[in-house]
């Protein structure tokens, strides 16, 4: 198989800053906050100003991670994808920028992620494969 040309300018598109993850790590903690909240549960260490919230919040916002709405004078955010989800869509994302073409690179790539998961993780990991392959033949045993 032969591997597809990608431009590097389109690798992971989506990424995310520090603050933007920050922003959204609160935001899945917290859902319907305000600029002002998320500014004063930011580290210790990270003080930015109002308006620099506020940006990455309309950063956010733009590029599709968050829903608004208008409450009195300001805007409540909540997070539009979970971060389960948020972590499929970079995997994925950086699988389609670095597959080689083979199925083996993408499953040892999950191998070596998954070596240092603990017994209930690698089982749990195991019932979930177990419910995608049940999920993709239509309810029957795997």
């Amino acid at each position: 198989m032969r591997t597809k040309k990608r431009s590097s300018s389109t690798a992971l598109s989506q990424a995310l800053g520090e603050l933007e993850l920050e922003v959204l790590d609160l935001l899945w903690q917290t859902p319907n906050t305000d600029a002002k909240a998320i500014r004063a549960r930011l580290a210790d260490n990270r003080m930015p100003s109002l308006s620099t919230v506020q940006s990455t919040l309309e950063r956010l916002w733009k590029k599709g991670y968050l829903r608004r709405a208008k409450h009195s004078h300001a805007y409540l955010y909540e997070a539009k994808v979970s971060r389960a989800d948020l972590l499929g869509r970079f995997m994925s994302e950086a699988i389609s920028v670095l597959h080689d073409g083979t199925v083996d690179t993408i499953l040892s790539s999950f191998v070596n992620a998954a070596v240092n998961l603990d017994e209930n993780s690698l089982n749990h990991l195991e019932a979930l494969i177990a419910k995608k392959k049940r999920d993709q033949n239509g309810g029957e045993n795997a």
